[in-house]
């Protein structure tokens, strides 16, 4: 599978490459490191490791081993990482220093949030304050959080790019909202762990994404469509198709986040995701162009003209002006390298169901 990285972690490589002496020869702690964030962030930490000579030693997180063993051989069986099981909340802290610690751990599942939102709401915020604790048992310098764009609420819908400015917030009395209320409390544990400590603890705000390592079976609308246009279509849009979104593809998504855990400032929140926003159904078109020009798309409700459509769109000047950091893949490639690397059988989504 990862043959099929090479172009992408080279670029990964060529834009931060100025970065990764800090890591020479440190040791690192990553939660969440079987998910797509921590693929990526894994994938570009052995890639430049491999090639710049860092002698970094990693140690992943992970409730199962043994099912990342099977996902991503490479990852876990390459020589500087360390897999230990346990749960985010209670691991037992590993022995040593570690110089950076990267907590991206807790799954945006729709389903989680929906049936147990308590323990949606307990694992991120107990999750964030025990990975706190071990960074400052460890003796860490940097700490990234892996938040939200949920933190900021429903987006108004006349404001079409939402900035790290903007103070409002997700309904506490909603328990639907317990994703983006544990967010919340996570960064704000995050800034108390800072105060007096030495710790600089980054804060990545982020929305939406695209690429290799994404689930095509969860509830991430450009998974599915992907998923329905290789599978022959339809491709299915379950609402009206009118709300707003954007993308940001991995590799540039691995960037903003290495850019932020070493250059970011502590405290202060960076949104991470596209800003080029797009209909669900404009979506769903894109990516039938890209992978099946002759599927067909089903949109299931019609368009309630009385009202704007929401959206989720974040504005990232700050994350340009402060960090230089741009989005350098548009949509349509992001969409159509995504799909070759899927049809290479690296997504188990895929082979589920017979073309149809």
């Amino acid at each position: 599978m990862q043959n099929f990285l090479i172009d992408d972690l080279d670029s990964v490589l060529a834009n931060t490459r100025d970065l990764w002496d800090e890591l020479r020869e440190q040791s690192i702690f990553l939660t969440g490191g079987t998910g797509f964030f921590g693929c990526w962030l894994l994938e570009t930490l052995l890639w430049a490791n491999d090639r710049l000579g860092l002698r970094v030693r990693a140690t992943v997180l992970t409730r199962n081993p043994r099912a990342f063993e099977q996902k991503a051989p490479h990852l876990a069986g390459h020589p500087v990482v360390r897999m230990i099981a346990g749960d985010v909340r209670s691991f037992q802290f590993p022995t040593g220093r570690f110089s950076h610690v990267i907590h991206a751990a807790t799954q945006s599942s729709a389903a989680l949030n929906h049936e147990q939102p308590g323990l949606m709401f307990d694992t991120i915020v107990e999750g964030t304050r025990h990975c706190l604790d071990f960074a400052l048992a460890s003796g860490a310098q940097k700490f990234l959080l892996t938040s939200s764009g949920a933190v900021y609420g429903a987006q108004p819908p006349q404001m079409t790019h939402i900035a790290e400015s903007f103070t409002g917030g997700p309904d506490p009395l909603d328990p639907n909202r317990a994703y983006a209320e544990g967010k919340r409390a996570a960064e704000m544990l995050c800034v108390l762990a800072s105060r007096g400590s030495g710790l600089e603890t980054k804060i990545a705000r982020c929305f939406a994404f695209v690429g290799p390592w994404l689930p095509l079976d969860t509830h991430f609308a450009i998974g599915n469509f992907i998923r329905d246009a290789m599978r022959g279509g339809p491709i299915e849009v379950k609402g009206d198709g009118t709300p707003y979104r954007s993308y940001l593809y991995a590799t540039d998504l691995a960037v903003w986040l290495w850019t932020i855990l070493l250059r970011g400032q502590a405290c202060h929140p960076y949104n991470v995701g596209g800003d080029q926003e797009i209909t669900i159904a404009d979506l769903a078109d894109e990516v039938r162009k890209a992978i099946n020009p002759s599927a067909k798309i089903h949109v299931a409700a019609q368009p309630r003209s009385a009202s704007l459509p929401p959206r989720y769109v974040p504005a990232t000047t700050r994350a340009k002006s402060e960090l230089g950091l741009t989005a350098t893949i548009n949509p349509s490639e992001a969409i159509r390298r995504t799909a070759a690397w899927c049809s290479n059988g690296a997504n188990p989504a895929l082979r589920e169901t017979a073309p149809r």
